[in-house]
């Protein structure tokens, strides 16, 4: 029930205009052909079907890592601009970025409020693509938003991109059977590990026998004991280790109308405040930060992570390039089973470029030869099933910055069980709400019973939907 509140919030912040919009890139030498339904000029679809492309497609995500991949890999760029703010294409079409960061819901709350304003901007000024993680995606699929351009009225099927992983789509298929967003990557996690530390302590570096040491939790614990007497930490900080937990939890965030803590949550809470009082963690605030980041650097006593592939070239790589630390890591499995992410490309109903959005999530999401390339450039775990098990296999895969490693060989097998079965449109908030609100109590500052009346507060400040129901917390 609170799920559809949020999502009738956001189709009154929308406007009716879009509710009663009916459906909807130029093609490109390289294929893209159309047949797309634009939807009609007055439900703020954009042009007419079969009508002229507009010239900008603006595309919102929360930083650069996406606008990178593109500029690399998509066919159709011809170069961009100086400060990279706008990517021209082939066609003389301008790809504008516009970056919001994703911390605080500030990417969510600037796409709203570009969001309000789609049924009456000018062409050149409509949201024509986004970018939405798994933590809020449902936000923005539901159909009773309608704000994602299901993929058939773009001319797409499921049969034109075979490959892709199961979930991945199924994660974004809404109650009327329609696919409204596609994947250019899958997001099993793993462990990723320090060789020289390994070595240092475990008298060895290799995966495998790695992989043995911190096969579970009890073992993970005993592997953090030698790091600790050696003067090693275990891990960075308590956020390394909440996806771990929050994957494995057993029911949504909102159920019913109450937010339900769920007792796989405690466990982290209580199991990271055992770790900083006995000291096998740095305990770093939090992810993103300039202490976090330093625990990647060739200076660090940090021994391991917990990453998606796409953490190989988003977090350590920018913190070791150039340094002693560049090809010091190595990869094997968790020690239990989690992913972190996902993102999904969306079509904005009300685009104006139907046939060159369709063109780029067809290529970015569904060529071989460009997801082939993101694996092998980029350290990803892309949205091509066969392929990645084909180079799983490989021993001629693998990326420098582990020492030649084929990574996808730990995580092809996770990749296919991945279950988005508990994911709800509150997952961020929820997530950054626990883990700040938890932040003193870890640091000594106040108790467990304030941290929690601190979340209770804070949750219900950012969600005032939820504010009538409960925040119902385990016994443990």
């Amino acid at each position: 029930m609170k799920r559809k509140i949020i999502c009738l919030t956001l189709a009154l912040l929308m406007g009716l205009s879009l509710l009663a919009g009916c459906g909807g890139g130029s093609s490109t030498e390289s294929g893209g052909a159309g047949g797309a339904n634009t939807g009609s000029a007055e439900d703020g679809g954009g042009s007419a079907a079969g009508g002229e492309e507009g010239k900008i497609i603006n595309i919102y995500v929360w930083n650069d890592e996406w606008q990178k991949k593109f500029n690399a890999n998509y066919p159709e760029v011809k170069e961009t601009s100086n400060d990279l703010s706008i990517t021209y294409l082939n066609d003389g079409t301008e790809v504008h970025w516009i970056i919001n960061p994703n911390q605080d819901g500030v990417y969510q709350q600037k796409l709203d409020e570009a969001l309000t304003k789609q049924a009456s901007a000018e062409a050149d000024d409509k949201i024509d693509l986004f970018l939405a993680e798994a933590d809020y995606i449902l936000k923005y699929i539901d159909p009773e938003v309608d704000v994602a351009l299901p993929i058939d009225e773009l001319g797409i099927s499921p049969e034109d991109v075979p490959n892709q992983y199961k979930y991945t789509q199924e994660a974004v298929t809404t109650a009327d059977g329609k696919i409204r967003a596609l994947s250019y990557q899958a997001t099993p996690g793993m462990m990723v590990y320090r060789r020289s530390i390994a070595n240092a302590v475990l008298g060895t570096d290799d995966p495998a026998t790695v992989g043995a040491a911190v096969a579970d939790w009890d073992k993970f614990y005993e592997t953090a004991d030698q790091m600790k007497a050696a003067g090693y930490y275990m891990y960075s900080g308590r956020a390394d280790t909440y996806r771990v937990y929050s994957n494995n939890v057993s029911g949504p965030w909102v159920q019913d109308g109450n937010v339900v803590v769920d007792q796989n949550l405690m466990n982290w809470v209580n199991r990271s405040m055992e770790d900083i009082q006995s000291g096998v963690t740095h305990n770093t605030p939090g992810q993103w930060q300039d202490e976090w980041n330093k625990d990647f650097g060739p200076d660090s006593k940090v021994f391991c992570f917990f990453l998606p592939a796409w953490g190989l070239d988003v977090c350590v790589k920018p913190n070791v390039d150039g340094t002693s630390a560049a090809e010091d890591w190595a990869v094997c499995p968790a020690p239990q089973n989690f992913y972190w992410g996902g993102t999904w490309l969306i079509a904005c109903r009300g685009t104006d470029d139907p046939e060159h959005v369709k063109d780029i999530m067809l290529k970015m999401t569904g060529d071989t030869a460009i997801l082939r390339s993101l694996a092998e450039k980029n350290g990803e775990m892309s949205n091509d099933q066969p392929l990645m098990e084909e180079l799983a296999q490989s021993d001629q895969f693998g990326i420098e910055m582990l020492g030649g490693q084929n990574y996808l060989g730990v995580l092809s097998s996770a990749a296919a069980n991945i279950s988005l079965a508990n994911v709800s449109p509150y997952d961020q908030g929820c997530t950054e709400e626990l883990q700040d609100a938890f932040g003193d109590y870890f640091n000594g500052k106040i108790d467990m019973d304030k941290a929690k009346a601190n979340f209770e507060t804070a949750i219900k400040e950012r969600y005032p939907e939820l504010a009538a129901g409960e925040v119902i917390w385990p016994d443990a």
